[in-house]
């Protein structure tokens, strides 16, 4: 069954009531302290790897009431729980505005080369496509905002490439290139653990369009949120303040 128009109206006017109940509810358990609540996150997988794990149980060693859900999805994925009402708060990587999206924080997201420390290239400064096209690479499929700002980067320079191995999971194309099969390519917070541990290094990409991506925390537009996701959008700020 699909709805019609009065349906569709309905369904959307029973969202909004019941998120106005959930607001509400934890503006009263908030009078007592931000000792409970529920927060829905939906993230693309580059960022629910280490980003948001870390900044979850960072939040609970002060606030260990708040409960918190975690969907991975594909970044237009996370952008539509989040008009939907089905997620409180998206993070995500983003190339443009979203329609009925407030955008709470967004800031520059580079895209880097990964590659083992033995690799050839590990001692550059900076690379170029034009470099790396020449050894193995390890890429996301063509879904993905990395791969779209790659192509198109790619056919901006009439530049053939060919992976040698493509996979739908961060995780392993990183550990493709640690495993000194090729280069790959993903944001830094991604990294954080590898690059501290040594396992790969990254270096800054100098073509334009790989760093037209973008870092963004996302809510619904004109929607006030329960206390316990406006505390957490307050200590993501707080983060990304100490890191900018």
């Amino acid at each position: 069954m699909v709805p019609n128009a009065a349906g569709e109206l309905l369904a959307a006017h029973a969202k909004r009531v019941w998120q106005e109940i959930e607001r509400v509810t934890g503006d009263i358990q908030a009078l007592r302290g931000l000792r409970t609540g529920l927060v829905r996150i939906a993230s693309t997988e580059g960022l629910a790897s280490e980003f948001v794990p870390h900044r979850v149980a960072e939040f609970q060693r002060k606030h260990s009431g708040v409960r918190f859900t975690l969907d991975v999805r594909m970044h237009a994925e996370v952008t539509h729980l989040v008009r939907e009402g089905d997620a409180d708060i998206g993070i995500t990587f983003s190339m443009a505005s979203e329609r009925g999206i407030k955008v709470e924080f967004r800031h520059p997201s580079p895209i880097l080369a990964v590659l083992a420390k033995s690799h050839p290239l590990a001692a550059q400064r900076k690379l170029g496509l034009s470099q790396i096209i020449a050894y193995p690479l390890a890429l996301p499929e063509e879904y993905s905002t990395l791969r779209k700002l790659f192509d198109i980067s790619c056919s901006r320079q009439s530049l053939q490439c060919e992976p040698s191995f493509v996979a739908n999971r961060l995780d392993a194309l990183i550990s493709y290139a640690a495993a000194e099969g090729g280069i790959t390519l993903c944001g830094e917070a991604a990294l954080r653990t590898r690059l501290d541990a040594g396992l790969v290094v990254a270096i800054p990409l100098r073509d334009r369009e790989m760093s037209e991506r973008h870092f963004e925390v996302q809510t619904l537009a004109g929607r006030t949120l329960p206390s316990a996701c406006q505390a957490f959008l307050e200590h993501l700020r707080e983060v990304l303040r100490k890191r900018a």
